[in-house]
Order: structure tokens, then sequence, then C-alpha cells
């Protein structure tokens, strides 16, 4: 447990990063809707490959980076509506302004995990004291924004500690769970994997999602759905698969191992 203030001094930074990039998101969707905001949101999958690559200088083949950019195109693809239904047109009619806080929302969503995972690994820290590092920087950032959203506010309904669990439901409990253990699974990621498997894992999470669905929900998959999975599938084998399984070799190598074969025969019948 490092208790020096030169590296504890570093955990504030991402705190700040997500609270900025989560309000850019609430601001990206005032200009456009939610179907626009989701694939925007895909941007961040190849902004994380290139920040991984700039700041953690890890080097990716070029079957690795086709295959973030195949991961992009298969999650768009399986959220692009059918272009039968209304909104098929309002991916192109968002305001200049959404796309560009769009852009944003996934440089900093990068930037972020990318940052975490530095620290993550800068030192051999228990996961758990990081963990607690960042998020309690994380909480007096957002406890200060709220401060200053009731002075602007004259605070009209009162402090936030008094109202700030209104509303909670057994429902909105299970989501605070879901997403507090969703955090740790993540910088556990960050600790013993890196941010491209927190990408990838997130990416594949929808067949899990579309599975889930069909028995809690009256879910009828698309078709979108089904060509963004198998694209998704692809990119995943792309990436992680050794590069023998991914080419062929030369037509004279297997030529060459062929005569090898039964050279190797031959000394065997005669002797």
């Amino acid at each position: 447990m490092t208790t020096e203030w030169k590296t504890v001094s570093l955990f504030p930074i991402p705190s700040v990063i997500y609270l900025i990039h989560n309000n850019v998101q609430f601001a990206t969707l005032t200009y456009v809707d939610t179907s626009t905001y989701q694939i925007l949101g895909n941007l961040k999958i190849v902004t994380t490959g290139i920040l991984f690559r700039l700041f953690l200088g890890r080097r990716l083949s070029n079957l690795q980076w086709m295959a973030i950019v195949l991961l992009a195109v298969g999650t768009t693809t399986s959220q692009v509506r059918g272009c039968g239904e209304a909104s098929c047109d309002s991916i192109f009619s968002a305001p200049i302004q959404g796309y560009m806080l769009g852009v944003l929302s996934a440089c900093l969503s990068a930037l972020a995990g990318i940052y975490t995972e530095f620290l993550m690994k800068k030192n051999n820290d228990s996961l758990y004291w990081q963990n607690i590092q960042l998020y309690t920087f994380g909480t007096f950032f957002n406890m200060a924004r709220l401060l200053a959203d009731d002075f602007r506010g004259g605070f009209e309904n009162g402090p936030w500690w008094q109202r700030i669990f209104n509303g909670y439901t057994i429902t909105t409990w299970m989501v605070v769970l879901n997403l507090g253990s969703t955090g740790l699974l993540v910088s556990w990621l960050m600790k013993h994997a890196d941010n491209i498997v927190k990408v990838y894992s997130t990416s594949m999470a929808m067949l899990l999602t579309m599975i889930l669905s069909l028995f809690l929900f009256n879910f009828k998959p698309t078709l979108q759905l089904f060509l963004g999975i198998i694209i998704c599938m692809m990119s995943l084998h792309m990436y992680f698969a050794p590069p023998n399984l991914l080419l062929d070799k030369p037509l004279t190598v297997k030529l060459d191992e062929e005569k090898l074969i039964e050279v190797s025969i031959d000394r065997r019948t005669l002797s």
C-alpha cells in the first residue's frame, strides 16, 4: 500500500476525466437521439486502440488493427435500425455539435481507461487499495459538483445529501450493485489484462444480452444484430488468435515439408 503523495496524487486525474466524460455524455444526448449516441459511442473502440499505442507504447500488428476496426463496425452494425423505421435517417440529421461531443466523449473515455491502466500497473500495490484511492477522489469531485449545483440553484430543493436517495427502489439498488461489481471487474482487467480486453468483453456482452432478452422480454432479434455478432466474433478471433492460425503457409514450405516426409518414409522402408 504505497502512501507516498507523489503516487497518490496521480489518482485524481482519471477521476476528473471521468467526471468530465459523464457530463459530456449527457450534453451529447441533448443533441442526438439514443441510437445515434450508441453508434457514436463505438468510436471509443478505435480511440482506445490509438491511445493504447501512443501512451502505453504497445505495438499492434496490422491484423490486430484490422480487428479493432472490424469490432467497431460490428458493434455499429448491430445497433443500426432498419430503414423501415422512422428514425432510419436520424443518424445523419443531428446537429454538428452532437457529433463533436460524441467524438470528444469517445476520446475522453479512451483516455480515462488508458490512464487508469497505467496507474493500476504502475506498481504492485493491492488492487483494492488502488480502487479505494480512485473512487475516493471520484466521490469527492462528484460531491463538489453536486454542491456547486445547489449553490447555482440557491438550494431551492434543499442540500443534495437530503435528497440523494429520493426515488430509490429495489431495482435502483440492484443497478447500483451491478455497476459497482462491474467497476471491480474492470479494475481487475486493467490490473491483469489491458484496455483492449475490456473493449472486447464489453462489445461481446451484446451476445449475452440478446440471449437474456429473448427469455426476459418480448425481444425479436434483427438481422443487423446477428450480422454484428458474427463480425465481432470474427474480430475477436483475428485479434487474439496466433498468427499461424490466420495465415496459410506458403506453397513452397508445404512442398518442402511433404518432401521431407517422403524421404523419412523411404529411409524407414529401406531400413
